[in-house]
């Protein structure tokens, strides 16, 4: 019934074939296991080949790693971005708030990432945070080029809506359930169904009434709730136009198989 755009089971405490087995009894069909870094690039790999069709991996570099991207990377994403069980370039980004890599260093990594990603036809998962405005230069310089998603999005309606007219979908997650998020929830019923994606981010932002517990992929329908609440739609509606999303935006995912 659901499809989880972005989590990271490798860094779940359960063991990753628990963690399959209950988000099936929760009802997702499908998820996307996201690489951040070189050294868990390889088991993304594998997870996605041992538990397919029902896992599918992303490779990329998170902005907080970005002074480890070198010509070992590139290598390495060249090889194996061709995989059909990798569908797309991701985590990347940036990310201002933290600033565990330069700024400078951040902007050249996705970057390179971007050109990867136009050059091997794939979608992209882009993190920004306290970021907005690079964010949007590389989304309008890249327009036409990459398709992607903004990850758990967090952002303004400005930010949503200038990347949705740059040709970029908008993914939410358990954060939109929490007390605080009602700017978010208000810029989640502007966004067009057609536009939209959810995700948990495991092991991250567990969402409403489980938060502050680790997050895991069976949890999504508490997200899928609430944007069917906010959009005035049924839940098997919501769930046909998320699997088209993602079918449309991620091509590799044969829908053959759900």
């Amino acid at each position: 019934m659901w499809i989880d755009t972005h989590c990271h089971i490798d860094k779940l405490k359960e063991s990753p074939e628990n963690v399959i087995n209950l988000a099936k009894k929760k009802g997702v069909l499908c998820l996307l296991t996201i690489g951040t870094e070189l050294k868990d690039w390889n088991q993304v790999l594998s997870l996605s080949k041992k538990h397919s069709p029902y896992v599918y991996g992303t490779l990329g570099m998170h902005p907080h790693k970005a002074q480890s991207f070198d010509d070992s990377c590139d290598t390495f994403l060249r090889k194996h971005l061709p995989s059909q069980r990798i569908v797309g370039v991701g985590e990347i980004g940036l990310d201002y708030f933290y600033e565990n890599s330069s700024s400078d260093i951040q902007k050249e990594v996705f970057e390179k990432q971007l050109n990867l990603a136009e050059e091997f036809h794939l979608p992209v998962e882009i993190h920004t945070r306290s970021a907005e405005s690079d964010t949007l230069y590389f989304l309008k310089k890249y327009q036409s080029k990459v398709q992607g998603l903004l990850h758990c999005f967090t952002g303004s309606y400005d930010l949503a809506k200038q990347a949705l007219d740059c040709g970029f979908n908008i993914s939410f997650s358990g954060i939109l359930t929490f007390k605080k998020a009602e700017s978010l929830r208000k810029t989640c019923k502007k966004i067009p169904l057609d536009r939209i994606h959810i995700e948990t981010d495991s092991p991250f932002l567990c969402p409403e009434p489980h938060r502050g517990k680790e997050n895991n992929p069976s949890y999504i329908p508490f997200i899928a709730q609430l944007v069917a609440k906010l959009h005035k739609i049924d839940l098997e509606t919501l769930s046909q136009q998320l699997k088209e999303n993602t079918y449309k935006l991620f091509p590799k995912i044969k829908k053959e198989d759900f």
